[in-house]
């Protein structure tokens, strides 16, 4: 069954000034893992997520340029969004990030799970990637605490076909393309205080399935895109809490489960 998957991150004695750096340090670090160099929308939400936004804007393309990459830059769309800074709204930004996901053959649905989580979940079980070496967490707060080696021939234009196929026995392949992520900083009082739970900035990465892709037989060339994407998802990590200087991060999902021991159980790592 697949999960929704997040990455929380905290910062020491964070002031609500200081957020719009961390934000665009955050968002500036997908670009250099698999993710694009400009955000595609901002929304900024008052005091709880059930009520209205009170900004959101949609980036075109930007310039007029039909040859430009559609987006804002990071800073730019923080700016935008941190005009309206108050210490009960929540900043959210879209952005894309590419990763290997199964698709079904020709008018089949997609069987990657593309769709990013509803943004006002607040799930109380946390599970890390500590574990198994997969995520190293630094020192966390008290409130953190809360909570085949080489590229196939076949691999071509970020598109695979490939002889997977689900359990309904729909032919599948793999290919490369960007899902929405969806990155939120907390002001200290929106939600009754949500950033001790789900952390200063909290990224959204949508469904677990292309870390996991638990309704298909993985044969070689599903494993190794499996394998491709957990690395990514970890570098992007570190490399997001040395951009913003987080002290503390937590990989966890929405059910509770640990994605480094089902990793394994379904590659086969166990003993």
């Amino acid at each position: 069954m697949s999960d929704t998957l997040y990455l929380s991150l905290w910062y020491p004695n964070l002031r609500l000034e200081a957020l719009p750096d961390k934000l665009t340090a955050v968002l500036g670090a997908f670009a250099a893992h698999g993710g694009e160099a400009k955000v595609y929308s901002a929304t900024v939400w008052p005091v709880n997520w059930s009520e209205a936004p009170v900004f959101q804007r949609v980036y075109g393309r930007m310039g007029g340029d039909p040859g430009s990459i559609p987006g804002a830059e990071p800073r730019q769309a923080v700016e935008e969004a941190l005009e309206l800074l108050h210490e009960d709204f929540a900043y959210e930004f879209q952005i894309g990030w590419s990763l290997w996901e199964l698709e079904a053959g020709a008018g089949g649905a997609s069987a990657g799970g593309k769709a990013t989580a509803d943004p006002s979940a607040r799930p109380a079980l946390r599970a890390g990637l500590a574990q198994d070496g997969m995520l190293k967490s630094g020192a966390r707060d008290n409130s953190a605490e809360r909570r085949s080696a080489g590229e196939d021939a076949r691999a071509t234009a970020g598109q695979e076909a490939g002889a997977t196929s689900l359990e309904t026995g729909v032919t599948v392949r793999w290919a490369r393309g960007p899902r929405l992520v969806r990155v939120t900083g907390y002001g200290p009082l929106f939600d009754e205080g949500a950033y001790e739970q789900d952390g200063h900035i909290r990224i959204d990465f949508g469904s677990d399935t292309p870390f996991l892709a638990e309704d298909a037989d993985l044969d070689r060339v599903g494993a190794r895109h499996v394998e491709e994407n957990v690395r990514q998802l970890v570098e992007l990590a570190a490399g997001i809490e040395k951009a913003s200087g987080a002290t503390a991060r937590l990989l966890w999902s929405e059910l509770g489960e640990s994605l480094a021991q089902r990793l394994a159980e379904r590659l086969g790592m166990r003993n």
